[in-house]
């Protein structure tokens, strides 16, 4: 955006320079050349007043000095034509019969004072010619004809010329940087204003905007931006404070709830109240387990925890020991494969736990009995790469895609226990941790789900 700026400053200039030193540079170069003129035509004249006497007594000897010694001082050719346009008298600079020095000729035999070129530029080349007629008492007898060359008032041109382009280069130069100072100053703001949406974005809610930089309109668009942030972040910390303060309120009365329905159990004697009674109880395991993850949710949310070194490939393998009588019962093979070395990596407190607890439960639960579930820890693009993979049934692309998202369950899990939370804590576990999780359809069925952290800094 600087650039497009400056670039529109530049070509405005540019255009200014050029509606100013284009007519400038046409008018000095006009004014060199009509000196010139004016000199030669001044000269031609009065070699004219000589020439008539001359002309009538056939006596030109004096002119011939005269025109010689001109010729000899100012290397200005001089030639003086009878009205038969024949030559009379000739020094040594005149350029013959080149053009156009016979237009002239014949223009002063006709009456009339010629001068060409109208202006001399920095690349004519031919010699600036001039005639007028010689008359006496009305009769033309001949022309007096000058060619005068234009080397020295073409060298004064282009001296005017190549000032005005090193007034115009330094007035570009002169503009370029104040442009780029002014589109600085201007810009700021927003390049700021840019940096802190962004960071805003990724999660650091006490990201603001400095209101002091550029222009008034732009230091009220800061302020506002403030403002709106300070709107949007109240409201979401009230929001999972909410949710985290609800989630723990409800825990309490819904033990007590669980027991009390337990204590039912001995006072049932048919089969529907027993069949009844065990429902019950599912149903408040059910909802204690949405509220645990409700509130795990709310305390992953509340802000960027600081950040830990935990040696990922041994969590991987306490994780996997931790979920083997589970794996075992339901006659799934659980692998766990890390390297001897120690795998460090960044996380928030207890976010490798809980997103290997996650997605292990969630592999476990949806591979059939005889599958297997793998649980890998390598070192990929300076950092840690911790992936579950399993031979289950696995996602579509839309599923993939909405998989995250808060109670959402695949439409052929509504019957599998589950509160729909776990993939989105382990998605806010993992961002907070500045890593990335990633999901897609292992071969030949399966998923694979991979979780990224980053390597601890060397000290």
């Amino acid at each position: 955006m600087r650039r497009r700026l400056v670039t529109s400053y530049l070509l405005l200039m540019v255009l200014v320079l050029l509606a100013l030193e284009t007519p400038l540079a046409i008018t000095l170069a006009n004014r060199e050349t009509d000196q010139v003129r004016a000199d030669r035509l001044a000269d031609a004249t009065r070699f004219a007043s000589l020439s008539g006497p001359a002309l009538r007594s056939g006596a030109v000897g004096t002119l011939r000095a005269e025109l010689e010694r001109y010729d000899e001082l100012y290397a200005i050719g001089v030639s003086v034509v009878d009205r038969e346009h024949r030559t009379v008298l000739v020094t040594a600079h005149y350029p013959g019969t080149a053009a156009p020095v016979e237009p002239a000729a014949r223009a002063a035999l006709a009456g009339q004072q010629f001068t060409a070129p109208a202006a001399v530029w920095p690349w004519s080349a031919g010699p600036l010619v001039v005639a007028v007629p010689i008359a006496d008492g009305g009769e033309v007898l001949g022309a007096v004809v000058i060619s005068s060359p234009i080397i020295r008032v073409r060298n004064t041109v282009r001296n005017w010329w190549l000032v005005l382009v090193s007034v115009g280069v330094v007035a570009v130069l002169a503009c370029v940087l104040t442009a780029f100072r002014l589109a600085g100053w201007v810009l700021r703001p927003v390049t700021v204003l840019d940096a802190v949406t962004h960071e805003i974005a990724g999660g650091d809610r006490d990201a603001r905007v400095q209101h002091q930089l550029g222009p008034p309109e732009l230091r009220r668009l800061a302020a506002s931006f403030n403002d709106m942030a300070d709107v949007v972040s109240d409201a979401m910390e009230r929001q999972r404070a909410f949710v985290a303060h609800a989630s723990h309120q409800l825990r309490n009365p819904l033990t007590a709830l669980r027991l009390r329905v337990e204590e039912l159990g001995p006072s049932l004697t048919d089969e529907y109240g027993r069949t009844e009674h065990q429902l019950a109880l599912e149903e408040t395991d059910r909802l204690a387990e949405v509220l645990d993850g409700l509130l795990t949710l709310a305390r992953a949310e509340r802000g960027r925890d600081r950040l830990v070194v935990v040696d990922a490939g041994a969590v991987a393998v306490s994780r996997a020991v931790a979920w083997q009588p589970l794996a075992r019962h339901r006659s799934i093979a659980l692998e766990v494969v890390v390297p001897e070395h120690p795998m460090p990596a960044r996380t928030v407190p207890t976010a490798v736990d809980q997103t290997l607890d996650a997605l292990i439960d969630n592999a476990v639960k949806f591979t059939e009995p005889g599958g297997r579930v793998e649980v890998t820890v390598a070192q990929v693009d300076d950092g840690v790469a911790v992936t579950v993979r399993d031979t289950g049934r696995g996602m579509t692309a839309d599923q993939l895609h909405q998989a995250t998202e808060r109670f959402w369950r695949a439409p052929d899990a509504q019957n599998v226990s589950g509160a729909g939370l776990g993939l989105t804590i382990v998605a806010v576990l993992v961002d907070v941790s500045g890593g990335r999780l990633t999901m897609r359809s292992a071969q030949p069925q399966g998923l694979a789900a991979t979780v990224w952290f980053q390597a601890p800094e060397d000290e």
